[in-house]
């Protein structure tokens, strides 16, 4: 596979670095076992003739007009506070890079993005009417800049089409084994074993979720009244009072910051306390459940495997290790 990693000024050193030495180790391990795999053909490119990382490292690369990748790779620029990375993204070079990368994905190059990377390849346009996930705090200056993104930022890694994009900050590992794992699962494990990679299918359990709240007072009060009620049977009525606006304006203003319903991130808050209390206390699932508003641990075990792809045993054997 040849594959292509596309550089831009500031690139976020260790997003570049974990999708490097992921496929340099994948090729290590291929001569080490003898195995009868192609090595990764992985080359640095971009739309100037020399980069410079966020971490000052000033770094020659090839031209993207003379690659013909199977796959292309877009890191993360290190801009990770809203008004800098639309700063960022109106730079000449992020243009000319997004017409490059519209160009490669009408040759057929599978197109893949981690953590703010999805912006840059969102920019392309390449991502319109596809799903995606992006770097989860960034997720709604995402929705707003890019409607027609079908966003889901609950997971780590989502494939759509000939799109691949990954979550935030190490997203670019799993990434990298991502595709690894395309050619030969055996390898993709293999490597990962070495680099002592856990898997994190969803991002969603390491989001801070008041992290959101500063950008509406309406998601703001409902965040609060909903932490307040997490044990009690949900009245969007109730919530929309208690915020002080109508049913349909909290829906609009919960699905404009959050891409989500009032239900729905009411769920959300129910799994990070249910979570919290099983790695901090010695209760029962079905304790749990009931002081998040489940009345049944069937129930809560159920929405934890869904939204964090884990299990109880699992969480609980995580939060013991030191």
């Amino acid at each position: 596979m040849r594959v292509m990693v596309l550089m831009l000024d500031d690139a976020f050193d260790l997003g570049v670095m974990a999708v490097l030495d992921a496929f340099r180790t994948a090729n290590e391990l291929i001569a080490l076992t003898g195995s009868e795999i192609r090595p990764f053909d992985v080359q640095l490119a971009g739309v100037r003739r020399h980069i410079t990382t966020s971490q000052g490292f000033r770094i020659g690369v090839a031209a993207i007009e003379r690659q013909r990748p199977d796959c292309v790779v877009v890191p993360a620029i290190g801009f990770k506070v809203p008004d800098v990375l639309e700063a960022a993204l109106a730079r000449a070079d992020v243009r000319d890079t997004a017409v490059a990368l519209g160009r490669l994905a009408r040759r057929g190059a599978l197109m893949t993005a981690a953590c703010i990377g999805t912006f840059v390849l969102a920019e392309s346009g390449v991502l319109n009417r596809q799903r995606a996930t992006t770097t989860w705090w960034l997720a709604p200056l995402f929705r707003k800049r890019y409607p027609s993104v079908q966003l889901d930022d609950a997971n780590m890694i989502v494939k759509s089409g000939k799109v691949v994009t990954a979550g935030a900050a190490l997203g670019h590992m799993d990434l990298a084994l991502w595709m690894i794992r395309s050619v030969s699962p055996k390898l993709a494990s293999l490597t990962a074993s070495y680099l002592i990679a856990d898997s994190r299918p969803a991002q969603s359990a390491y989001a801070l979720t008041d992290h959101f709240m500063h950008a509406d007072p309406i998601v703001q009060r409902f965040e609060q009244w909903a932490r307040d009620h997490l044990a009690d049977r949900f009245s969007l009525d109730s919530a929309a009072r208690a915020v002080a606006s109508s049913k349909r304006t909290l829906a609009r203003r919960m699905h404009s910051v959050l891409g989500k319903t009032p239900v729905q991130y009411l769920q959300d808050l129910r799994v990070e306390r249910a979570v919290h209390l099983m790695t901090t206390r010695q209760a029962s699932v079905d304790d749990v459940a009931a002081q998040v508003g489940y009345a049944d641990g069937a129930t809560l075990r159920t929405l934890l495997r869904r939204r964090l792809h884990v299990g109880v045993r699992d969480i609980r054997r995580r939060s013991a290790q030191p």
